[in-house]
């Protein structure tokens, strides 16, 4: 009988997925969250009311769903949010809107009414449990999961996949995917009902089919696979505006790529997805604000004075934020994500070793001009927030700089990766897992920004209190940190299985996937 073999790359591609997903999906997204109650407030209405109008929540009147993320126009308000993840949100809750009137609700709601561990979890100054914040919490973890956790998981598995297309060993390919998906601020927002994490899976999907035309006997590029790129490039920034920076750039790479490829015929189809999308977003405007070039932050009753400076509340970069975005305790990147030092020296490696130069300036450019970005905005720390979030659509393209700190292969040397090397990142590592799961996952809201350093702050003083965000666990009857065994015990078991096939498995690159570029040798893809 012949042995079974499984293909490594395919093996290991199926566990990051259902491992981020899993890790995700575990954790319930934060409620009372003015910036996702925005976007639910507006599916909702949609679907329940058939109207944008989201005037029955914006004061809290039905004790729920309250937010002060709004834009007043006339006398109705709506969200001002980009309308991306909303927009893919109405048709789910509309399916979902079919299964809420069950008699299963009237138990669910029963059940958390009367589990110790549920109500444990709930402030005394609030309303408690009843059944329409349940359908509201149901609506906005079913959202969460299906437009926010299942691409951020998919996200995981592009990087996987750059980094082996970039040389890497399919072990620290694997490790890169997984740091950034787990030990950065990414974790935080994965299962949230933002843009943020959407609009990066998008750009790192439009980026991975670009860089893909550079590869060996990659087929000519399909009028598909143009108007992918285009509508991915384009949604991206209807889901979250500020990520029409990487866009940009990204559309530069697709032009030189597409060019080199004597292909620009296919340029037509991925101006055709970026003109659609540009398209849908300027009829929501022209219907709501009034205007194709109006959004809903011009008329933001409560943040007038914050977007009216400078530029839609971007100046010029200045040095507190900048600080307050890398090393600050308050919003420091570093601080939370020490992994992340490395994809500094990671990007001048990444240019010495010749290999995908086009590739390495295009996530370059992508780091800085969030960086820049964030490092702009009067509001730079975000609120209620864990880490830099105006920085995540920027935060893979950093992540990919890792493969070639981590991995000697991807940069054509052959040594062995120096121990101290390795001793370095097993705590970088360390200190990540952490500090980001220790501040995501205290009590039941992100971070204030009134407490100037919240790992000692909020996060120490709410996992001393046994204060564990709402999770599956939680659902089963757990308590505080046991809450926390039932992920402990299906990760265990998802990495043993995953030992295992990979012990089966080939080693056999998938023909996508090139080998490591020799030493000395360019190539510009």
């Amino acid at each position: 009988m012949a042995a079974v073999t499984f293909n490594l790359d395919r093996v290991n591609r199926i566990a990051i997925f259902l491992i981020a997903l899993l890790c995700y999906g575990y954790f319930f997204p934060r409620w009372a969250d003015n910036n996702q109650n925005s976007r639910l407030n507006m599916v909702i209405a949609v679907v329940d009311d058939g109207t944008f109008q989201i005037d029955r929540y914006v004061h809290g009147q039905l004790g729920f769903g309250k937010t002060v993320d709004y834009a007043k126009v006339s006398d109705h308000y709506y969200s001002d949010k980009a309308p991306g993840v909303a927009f893919l949100g109405i048709p789910i809750y509309a399916g979902l809107r079919l299964t809420l009137d069950w008699p299963v609700m009237d138990r669910l709601t029963e059940r958390f009414a009367n589990s110790e561990a549920f109500k444990a979890t709930l402030r005394e100054s609030g309303s408690g449990v009843v059944e329409d914040k349940v359908r509201y919490a149901l609506a906005q973890v079913v959202l969460s999961f299906l437009t926010n956790a299942i691409p951020s998981a998919l996200l995981c598995v592009l990087l996987y996949q750059l980094a082996r297309g970039f040389g890497a060993r399919p072990s620290t390919s694997a490790f890169v995917a997984l740091a950034y998906g787990l030990l950065t601020p990414a974790f935080a927002y994965a299962n949230a009902f933002y843009g943020h994490q959407l609009s990066a899976a998008m750009l790192v999907a439009a980026f991975y089919f670009i860089f893909s035309l550079g590869q060996p006997d990659a087929p000519r590029p399909s009028a598909l696979r143009a108007l992918a790129i285009g509508l991915l490039l384009g949604y991206s920034v209807v889901t979250e505006f500020p990520a029409a920076l990487v866009a940009g750039i990204l559309t530069l790479y697709a032009i030189y790529m597409f060019l080199r490829r004597a292909a620009s015929g296919g340029l037509v189809w991925v101006f055709i997805g970026l003109s659609v999308c540009a398209a849908a977003l300027m009829i929501y405007n022209n219907a709501i604000f009034g205007g194709p070039f109006e959004l809903g932050y011009n008329s933001s009753e409560l943040w007038e004075q914050q977007h009216s400076a400078g530029f839609m509340s971007l100046t010029l970069p200045h040095w507190e934020a900048a600080f307050g975005i890398t090393f600050s305790p308050f919003r420091g990147l570093f601080v939370l994500s020490p992994i992340m030092l490395l994809a500094l020296p990671g990007f001048a490696l990444w240019w010495r070793s010749g290999e995908a130069r086009a590739a390495c300036l295009v996530s370059l450019f992508g780091v800085l001009a969030m960086f820049l970005f964030n490092a702009s905005s009067i509001m730079w720390w975000g609120g209620f927030a864990v880490g830099p979030r105006y920085f995540l659509p920027g935060l893979p393209f950093m992540a990919l700089a890792l493969v070639f700190v981590v991995d000697p292969a991807a940069r054509g040397d052959l040594k062995a990766r120096p121990a101290w090397l390795t001793l370095l990142i097993v705590l970088l590592s360390a200190w990540s897992l952490v500090a980001t799961w220790g501040l995501t996952l205290a009590e039941q809201a992100f971070p204030p920004d009134t407490i100037f350093n919240p790992l000692v702050e909020y996060a120490l003083p709410n996992w001393l209190a046994g204060n564990v965000a709402r999770n599956a666990g939680t659902v089963v009857g757990f308590k505080g940190y046991s809450s926390l065994l039932l992920l402990a015990v299906a990760c265990a078991i998802a990495t043993l299985v995953w030992w295992a096939a990979s012990r089966l498995a080939t080693a056999e690159r998938p023909m996508e996937v090139r080998p490591a570029n020799p030493a000395g040798a360019t190539r510009v893809v």
